[in-house]
């Protein structure tokens, strides 16, 4: 499956297209492109939507990378 994946705040950079066949494998890609340290803490949309598990991306979907939001 194809997805876009947008990174926002602190993790921002440009938009990356990545190419998967398995949820596993796109855990390890997200790893890889914003660190096992950020994993843990991201909040992940999918087309716009928040979500608590990646078991039901598809592809065409929008992956968003939403770190903690910090501030005073």
């Amino acid at each position: 499956m194809k997805l876009l994946v947008k990174f926002m705040g602190p993790l921002s950079r440009e938009d990356k297209e990545l190419e998967v066949d398995t949820v596993l494998e796109l855990k390890e890609a997200l790893k890889r492109e914003i660190g096992s340290e950020w994993i843990k803490t991201v909040a992940i949309a999918v087309n716009d939507k928040l979500i608590s598990k990646l078991d039901a991306v598809k592809d065409g979907d929008v992956l968003t990378i939403l770190p903690p939001v910090c501030g005073g």
